[in-house]
């Protein structure tokens, strides 16, 4: 009996241009040996089964070949590859970081550094599973990875880096692996099923390599798996019955009977597809990602990202042409649902029939929320409130300019009454025969109310540039100075301490500390609106400092609050000294006896005496 060794062992590459998937890297590597510019420490990273080691174990070899290529490929002739080859080489040390990760095994591995190669120019000391190592052996390592000999070489290899010390990536040229595409891995299953004599399916080959996820070592795994179960015919329909993978065709027919809207078809189907032994779960999340497939086809440019065969893209493409971009949008997202939900139903299999029987029904929602969620679009305040303020504002000043000449047209009252001929508006109105006191059949419009700028509240914000008042023409005094006592407002506590703090939001980057300080004053008020108000400041300085903010202050709090009597104060109180005048026993007794006569009583019963 021959010995049988498996795809992943034989199949190895031996050579960088028989690398699959690294084209980069194995030509990075390659100029390197051609330019002779080599590293003493490489970080080799990436996902299993990528050509990590197999990259490590090439470069090892190409570096000590004794009749390197042009090409920067190893001869496989001299005596260095050939002992190699045959898995005799001594300049090639591997250490399986997994189970030596202690002190003790990094400190041999640098014991062997100090021998110089016999046969070659390099050693090279491959780590596996690097990220493994203790602390301890890290940083026992850490020297001699920085400062080796001059024939040592090191190439580190891990599926993890982020568990690697700063200080060991710091010290390495660092190469990060891909995964492999599904394509390529197809073509080099191909390759092995040539070599061997194998018949395969192109379709068969693309379940292997979908299972796979991307790592060539797991793909050759499978492949050996399926060639063990069908004998070398390898088949689609064999290799989704041994791998336990639920045909896409059942999708296929699952959306067909969705767009007829079969219902009962549909839940059928899917109880077909539990009686073969797949579970909820995994169908669900099949049925999603077919749906994605089918929404990417909508597009012939996207359609190229399904790595799928042609002829399996083709039938995607069919499909997309009948369904609606709407309707999957809205289905994927039901079986996105479902598949979070599912893990806490109860009833698992009532959760995926709810959500088959929704997608069926959505296909005749041509709501356009069905596919995208409604777009919420927060309205401006302000800026409507300003708007509306804008529009009082004209229809203020044409009443104001229309009132004196209504009032002088118009008769008085008396006037109205002692002249029949000459009715007024409201009696002329008024149809014949209603009685006086009903009222007219046409309301009167109510005024529109008018917004005032001052009652606005200020923004928390720095108002911007665009957002200032623009200078208007000023009025004559007649018309905007307010009579006192007539227009202005009583200063209310609250109101004045919001305007206060709207005041300090305006004050420049200059004024910071002073503005710092204005947040704790506390206002006194005095009158009888409220209108006199002192502020107790720190000292003289700061009072100055507010005296020279006190046309600012007062221009914006009279605006704000609608009061042209506002005055404003700044004091330093005054500084309660206690002095304490010194006393003799005499003069406190005199003292005590002026408060209190009942000492001198006192005194002369007892015939006390002051010593």
């Amino acid at each position: 009996m021959s010995e049988y060794i498996v795809s992943a062992r034989k199949y190895r590459p031996m050579t960088f241009d028989s690398v699959v998937g690294q084209g980069a890297i194995a030509t990075t590597l390659k100029n390197a040996i051609t330019a002779h510019k080599l590293a003493h420490a490489y970080l080799f990273c990436g996902p299993r089964g990528v050509g990590k080691t197999t990259c490590a174990r090439i470069f090892a070899k190409t570096i000590n070949c004794l009749q390197p290529r042009e090409d920067g490929e190893a001869c496989n002739e001299c005596e260095s590859c050939q002992a190699f080859n045959e898995g005799r080489s001594l300049n090639i040390h591997e250490l399986d970081a997994a189970s030596n990760n202690s002190v003790d095994d990094i400190r041999n591995l640098i014991d062997q550094v100090r021998i110089p190669p016999q046969i070659g120019q390099y050693k090279v000391f491959i780590i596996d599973e690097v990220h493994m190592l203790s602390t301890a052996a890290f940083n026992a390592f850490l020297k001699t990875l920085e400062e080796p000999p001059a024939h040592a070489i090191f190439i580190l290899a891990t599926t993890e880096k982020h568990k690697i010390l700063p200080t060991i990536l710091s010290r390495c040229q660092i190469y990060d692996f891909q995964r492999m595409n599904v394509e390529n891995t197809m073509k080099h299953l191909a390759y092995v099923a040539e070599k061997e004599g194998y018949t395969v399916e192109p379709a068969a080959l693309n379940v292997i390599a979908q299972k796979a996820d991307g790592g060539m070592r797991d793909a050759l795994s499978i492949f050996d798996q399926v060639v063990s179960f069908t004998g070398g015919n390898i088949t689609y329909q064999a290799v989704i019955e041994n791998l336990n993978v639920l045909d896409y065709d059942y999708y296929f027919r699952l959306v067909d009977l969705m767009l007829q809207q079969k219902i009962s078809d549909c839940l059928l189907l899917y109880n077909e597809i539990l009686g073969k032994g797949f579970d909820g779960a995994p169908f669900i999340s099949g049925f999603a990602s077919h749906l994605r497939d089918v929404l990417v086809c909508h597009d012939p440019q996207t359609a190229a990202l399904l790595e799928v065969s042609d002829d399996i893209r083709q039938r995607y493409v069919e499909q997309a042409q009948r369904c609606k971009a709407q309707w999957l949008y809205r289905a994927i997202r039901l079986c996105n649902d479902c598949d979070q939900a599912y893990r806490t139903s109860r009833n698992k299999r009532l959760q995926v029939e709810l959500t088959l029987i929704e997608c069926a029904q959505a296909v005749g929602d041509d709501d356009a929320s069905a596919g995208r969620r409604p777009v919420r679009i927060l309205k401006p305040i302000f800026s409507l409130l300003a708007a509306a303020a804008k529009e009082a504002a004209p229809a203020a000043t044409t009443q104001q300019a229309s009132t004196p000449a209504t009032t002088s047209s118009t008769p008085s009252a008396s006037t109205a009454s002692s002249s029949p001929s000459t009715p007024s508006t409201a009696t002329s109105s008024i149809p014949t025969g209603m009685p006086a006191g009903m009222p007219s059949a046409t309301p009167t419009p109510p005024k529109r109310p008018t917004i005032s700028l001052g009652a606005l509240s200020p923004s928390i914000r720095r108002p911007s540039a665009e957002n200032k008042p623009t200078p208007t023409t000023p009025k004559p005094a007649a018309e905007t100075t307010p009579t006192a006592g007539h227009n202005d407002l009583p200063v209310r506590p609250e109101a004045f301490v919001m305007q206060w703090h709207a005041f300090i939001q305006t004050m420049p980057q200059t004024e910071t500390a002073l503005a710092q300080r204005m947040k704790i004053m506390e206002p006194a008020y005095a009158g009888e609106d409220n209108s006199q108000i002192c502020i107790s400041v720190e000292n003289e300085e700061i009072q100055g400092m507010m005296q020279a903010l006190v046309p600012r202050l007062h221009a914006f709090l009279q605006e704000r609050l609608q009061n042209s009597h506002l005055a404003i104060t700044f004091k330093v109180p005054e500084k309660t000294v206690i002095t304490r005048a010194s006393f003799n026993k005499r003069d406190q007794l005199k003292r005590m006896c002026n408060l209190n006569p009942v000492f001198i009583t006192l005194g002369k019963t007892f015939q006390l005496e002051l010593t």
